[in-house]
């Protein structure tokens, strides 16, 4: 399995768990839950999302979502792919150039 594929399951992984959270409500210290009584199971994906602060531990295996946590991260990630997309885009661009100023001389 690639490493693009592997980042593409993390990410769908994570999405469901944040959606696990917020249908159980479990989005404050006080609505927090287990992961076992969500359906969560605590590999990679969960780990990754503790390790981001966006899931919480409110009390000893009882974990909430922080909302606002959650959003940001979407939002930076979004910004590098963004950036990173324009970065491919202007390195192609360059080498269009490059090829066509070479071809013309």
């Amino acid at each position: 399995m690639g490493a693009s594929a592997a980042a593409a399951i993390i990410l769908l992984k994570e999405k469901q768990i944040v959606a696990a959270f917020r249908e159980a409500g479990a989005i404050s210290a006080s609505t927090a839950a287990t992961p076992a009584a969500l359906g969560v199971h605590q590999r990679l994906a969960f780990s990754k999302l503790r390790e981001r602060a966006i899931l919480r531990e409110a009390a000893y295996g009882y974990f909430y979502l922080d909302e606002p946590s959650w959003v940001a991260f979407r939002r930076a990630r979004r910004r590098i792919a963004i950036l990173a997309g324009l970065m491919v885009l202007v390195a192609l661009l360059v080498f269009l150039a490059r090829r066509v100023t070479s071809g013309a001389g």
